[in-house]
């Protein structure tokens, strides 16, 4: 049902978007409820769970620092 959820943080995916958060956040939900798909009257609460966990997703990764990422981006631009 659940399939390993998958590094985003860079330098290991670099290219993380919004899809790959919400991919995640679904993976995670679907994991967490034992749902693969919710009955109608769950949709609702699933849905508002998924965009919950997509949004702590991206905010985490927004605001972690990696070590050495900034030495490395400055490096990268010069």
């Amino acid at each position: 049902m659940c399939r390993n959820i998958k590094t985003l943080r860079p330098p290991v995916t670099p290219d993380a978007a919004d899809d790959d958060f919400r991919a995640a956040a679904l993976q995670y939900v679907r994991k967490v409820s034992g749902f693969r798909a919710p009955a109608a009257h769950n949709r609702e609460a699933f849905d508002r769970a998924v965009d919950a966990v997509a949004e702590a997703t991206a905010r985490l990764l927004a605001e972690l620092e990696v070590r050495g990422s900034h030495a490395r981006a400055a490096e990268a631009t010069v």
